[in-house]
């Protein structure tokens, strides 16, 4: 599903027009770009949390070369489902 499938199912099950909820998931979109990037978390009861972890620096290995190469020390953002969203996925 992409984001205009989403839009028109969302809108759907909502009862709002389209335009209304493209407003609405851009709107969630920026805030939760906004909090993660504050090192916050966002978590939805039943359905999960979005969260921020730290990757230490590595050494790691370029496969064409065969060569060591050190990776740097990165952020990334991390999704934990929710126990409501596990059971329905099993």
């Amino acid at each position: 599903m992409n984001k205009t499938d989403l839009i028109k199912s969302v809108s759907e099950k909502a009862g709002l027009t389209i335009k209304d909820t493209a407003l609405f998931l851009d709107a969630f979109i920026k805030t939760a770009e906004k909090t993660l990037s504050k090192k916050e978390d966002i978590v939805l009861v039943g359905f999960g949390t979005f969260s921020v972890t730290e990757r230490s620096a590595r050494m790691g290995r370029n496969f064409k070369t065969g060569k060591s190469i050190k990776v740097p020390a990165s952020k990334s953002v991390k999704f934990k489902p929710g126990k409501t969203l596990k059971d329905l996925v099993k």
